[in-house]
């Protein structure tokens, strides 16, 4: 059986963030570095009263950059 195609064409990172937020988690940047394309965020991703760090990751996609830069919490 063929693939479905969605449309969704969100980095995979920024997908999995959204996801987190849908289900309630919250996130803190913690860390953000300047590399020579562009920049680096690590993120933090909470429990939804924020109190337990649950995971963390890293990435260099322009568009979670940009997101994670506009709407940090």
């Amino acid at each position: 059986m063929p693939t479905e195609n969605t449309g969704n064409t969100e980095h995979p990172d920024l997908q999995r963030l959204r996801r987190w937020e849908d289900s309630g988690g919250t996130w803190v940047v913690a860390d953000r570095r300047a590399t020579s394309s562009g920049e680096t965020v690590t993120l933090s991703l909470m429990t939804c009263d924020g109190g337990e760090e649950m995971d963390v990751f890293s990435s260099a996609d322009p568009v979670l950059v940009e997101y994670v830069s506009r709407d940090a919490r």
